[in-house]
């Protein structure tokens, strides 16, 4: 149960002792585990009167689940989801500890504020409001969290659907994080509900040359050829690409501003500090994110290697990686490191038309625009059952915060507030939907 704190919503202290879980996921297998944040979220959820369950494929990487019954269990099932690991962060660039959960000027500090323990309270506390109540939710609910999603989840949501895809049972549509929060577009507030995500290419680059003294007169430096291939990627400009939801994106977008839907990228910049998650969405990114070369300052390597993350639109995966081969040329190898699907939905339905409700009715009069979001989710993994995720993790935000840029950023913070409000639009879903 949350450390029980007078001043603090219950939402806020339950993400703030998660926070003090050090979750973090450096990727390949490196990581701290999950296992004590998994535990605490058993142990609340056991004191509502359910019964999680537990699976660790791998040691200390512990995923939990369970299922809520609703008051009609003949409609399918919702899944409620999120992950528990959280990317490293280094304690000296942030302005308080990243994992001591601090609360000051009305926010919540910490890593995983914002991606996204902020969402597992949401959730938790959510189901407890109507449990506690003596209610239930509309239908069955599935409460999941996993493990080493910020590694693509290899280690834990593709470990669960594929030893344990009875816990999904009867599940048809999911609801997890990177969606549901207010941008401001220009004077106006409005809320992006995801709809689909890109599809995810870890790739490496590795370049050969030939190992000499570092004095040498040298013309095959494996180094060389490697910087080459990285800068000629990492300058590209990819084209813009519109997908169904990017357009209706825009459209919205140019409904909200009076702009014309012409130039996608001026409609994305109207988003202010949201426009890097927008236009990231309109195109491929193909960004460096490492460099490996060398063991002796004097020793010419033979071999360097760099770690490239691709974010590439749904079915364009083959030609992406066409690109990328020719860019960077024949003499550089390109190694796919892992690779995930894109999904994409239609911004219709049931589920859409209840989380657009649900805002409505505590914010009336503000838009939803649907949107693909850049980065992914664990819905990925959900979808081989054939269930189908959305993001929708509910947050009104001050228009002058920097929301977005703090996904894996630096002294990521979600105000108190907006936990709140996520708390309660969230469960008048649930109760309702």
């Amino acid at each position: 149960m949350p450390s029980p704190d007078p001043e603090l919503p219950e939402v806020a202290a339950v993400a703030r002792d998660l926070i003090r879980f050090d979750t973090t996921n450096h990727g390949g297998g490196r990581a701290a585990g999950e296992r004590e944040a998994a535990e605490y979220v058993g142990a609340y959820l056991e004191a509502l009167g359910l019964a999680p369950e537990y699976y660790e494929p791998i040691p200390r990487r512990t995923n939990v689940m369970a299922r809520v019954p609703g008051r009609d269990r003949s409609r399918p099932a919702l899944v409620l989801h999120g992950h528990l690991d959280v990317v490293p962060a280094i304690a000296e660039d942030w302005s308080v500890d990243p994992f001591g959960g601090v609360v000051q000027d009305g926010m919540l500090w910490g890593r995983g504020a914002v991606d996204m323990k902020d969402m597992d309270a949401m959730i938790l506390t959510s189901v407890a409001d109507i449990l506690r109540s003596g209610d239930q939710p509309e239908r069955d609910l599935i409460l999941t969290f996993f493990a080493d999603e910020e590694n693509g989840g290899v280690e834990g949501s593709a470990l669960v659907v594929q030893d344990h895809p009875e816990w999904f049972a009867g599940a048809t549509e999911a609801i997890s994080e990177v969606g549901g929060y207010s941008i401001a577009v220009g004077d106006r507030r409005a809320y992006l509900l995801q709809v689909g995500e890109k599809a995810l290419i870890w790739i490496r680059l590795v370049a050969r040359g030939r190992a000499a003294h570092g004095s040498s007169f040298h013309g095959d430096n494996a180094v060389t050829k490697l910087a080459d291939a990285v800068a000629a990627l990492g300058r590209t400009e990819w084209p813009i690409a519109m997908t169904d939801t990017t357009r209706a994106m825009t459209d919205a977008l140019s409904q909200i501003t009076g702009a014309s839907a012409s130039d996608p990228d001026v409609l994305a910049e109207a988003a202010g500090a949201a426009s890097g998650f927008l236009r990231s969405s309109l195109r491929t990114t193909a960004n460096p994110t490492g460099l490996t070369a060398g063991y002796k300052h004097n020793v010419i390597p033979d071999r360097a290697e760099a770690l490239i993350d691709v974010r590439v639109l749904p079915g364009t995966e083959a030609a992406a990686l066409a690109d990328i081969r020719r860019i960077v040329g024949d003499g550089v190898e390109v190694e796919i490191v892992h690779q995930d699907i894109g999904l994409e939905v239609p911004f219709a339905g049931d589920l859409v038309d209840a989380m657009v409700g649900a805002l409505g009715r505590h914010d009336p009069g503000t838009p939803v625009i649907p949107y693909l979001l850049g980065g992914g989710t664990d819905n990925k993994a959900l979808a081989a059952l054939g269930i189908t995720g959305y993001g929708f993790a509910p947050l009104r935000l001050p228009a002058d915060l920097d929301f977005t840029g703090m996904f894996h950023g630096v002294d990521e913070r979600v105000p108190i507030d907006a936990l709140v409000f996520g708390q309660t639009v969230l469960t008048d879903l649930l109760r309702t939907y």
